[in-house]
């Protein structure tokens, strides 16, 4: 079941970190101890915009009647004005989002309601289903994730971010180690380097000040080749169990979440819950993070990499195990 692992881990990790996002670390430990927060609290555990989004990019996929961006730019469009037009988008959600999705709402071709120069984690955070959707090939995948992400954020670096996130999900759902995905991601993005997909994408590249489409495209792909330089660095130095953020980033920006998030899914990849804990524990985007490892190691491991009692003590459980049981 590493569909439903990968979404519970996501919404898991989204609610160990709401309350500690904007923390300091010292904060953190002062209030969770030095292992972060482990336990769910509330009735449900509530979570933010990077879980309801994540489903609004599920639903929209569920509901598609075919994997092609007239069948889905549609559906996406309408699930994010929805989202953000919902009472329950009461969550911090980010300013980017917000914008585009007034765009969205008036109408706007996507290429220009999108925030061109944005390549905010919410390009990513919501990434995950396109990972888990069965039967999409790699350029289906790479298109649906591209897009989802340009509805919003239309820098190449979020997509190609973007991209990255829901093929490390794919890959971790196939069987690969979590120690493999690094290299894996490396090798990928060195072969999409200069592939722009206008298929998906139309004139996108135009919002932006490179002069033709694959210049603007491997800008995205560079910036997260030299983040997973990073990463590699900080995967192979002695592990001090401080702030990841300090070796790959805040994740404020969709190349750092990517990389911190797998920093803390590699490092915890034998306990599942002190991944979710150590994202919930930075100076960053803590629930970004965290909600991003969780989805990794519950795509390797599946539902019981979780406490079970934790399955109805999330908010959206019922939409959570409605996807995860369609796509499992």
């Amino acid at each position: 079941m590493t569909a439903s692992g990968s979404l519970f881990g996501l919404a898991y990790g989204d609610a160990l970190g709401r309350p500690t996002e904007f923390l300091p670390v010292d904060e953190i430990v002062r209030r969770y101890g030095p292992a972060g927060p482990r336990e769910l609290t509330g009735a449900p555990a509530m979570v933010t915009d990077d879980t309801q989004m994540t489903l609004a990019v599920g639903w929209a996929l569920h509901d598609a009647p075919a994997a092609t961006p007239e069948a889905l730019e549609p559906l996406l469009r309408a699930r994010f004005v929805g989202w953000a037009a919902s009472p329950d988008n009461n969550r911090a959600p980010g300013a980017t989002c917000l914008r585009a999705c007034g765009g969205l709402a008036r109408g706007l071709p996507w290429q220009d309601a999108t925030m061109a120069e944005s390549k905010g984690c919410g390009a990513n955070m919501r990434v995950v289903p396109v990972g888990l959707v069965p039967g999409y090939d790699l350029d289906t995948l790479a298109g649906v994730a591209q897009l989802q992400a340009g509805l919003t954020h239309g820098h190449p670096t979020g997509l190609a971010a973007s991209e990255l996130t829901a093929y490390a999900v794919r890959l971790l759902r196939d069987g690969a180690a979590l120690a493999d995905v690094p290299a894996l991601l490396r090798a990928r993005a060195r072969e999409q380097r200069a592939v722009y997909r206008g298929d998906w994408l139309g004139a996108l590249w135009r919002r932006s000040g490179d002069g033709d489409p694959v210049s603007f495209v491997s800008r995205g792909w560079d910036e997260c080749l030299a983040v997973l330089d990073r990463l590699d660095a900080a995967l192979a130095a002695p592990d001090d169990g401080g702030d990841p953020c300090r070796a790959t980033g805040e994740g404020w920006i969709a190349e750092e979440a990517l990389a911190t998030a797998l920093y803390c899914a590699v490092r915890h990849a034998d306990e599942p819950v002190a991944a979710l804990a150590r994202g919930a524990t930075t100076g960053g985007d803590s629930d970004s993070i965290a909600c991003l490892a969780g989805a990794f190691v519950g795509a390797a491991y599946g539902l019981a990499a979780w406490p079970p009692e934790w399955l109805d003590r999330i908010e959206y459980a019922d939409q959570l195990a409605t996807l995860g049981t369609a796509w499992d």
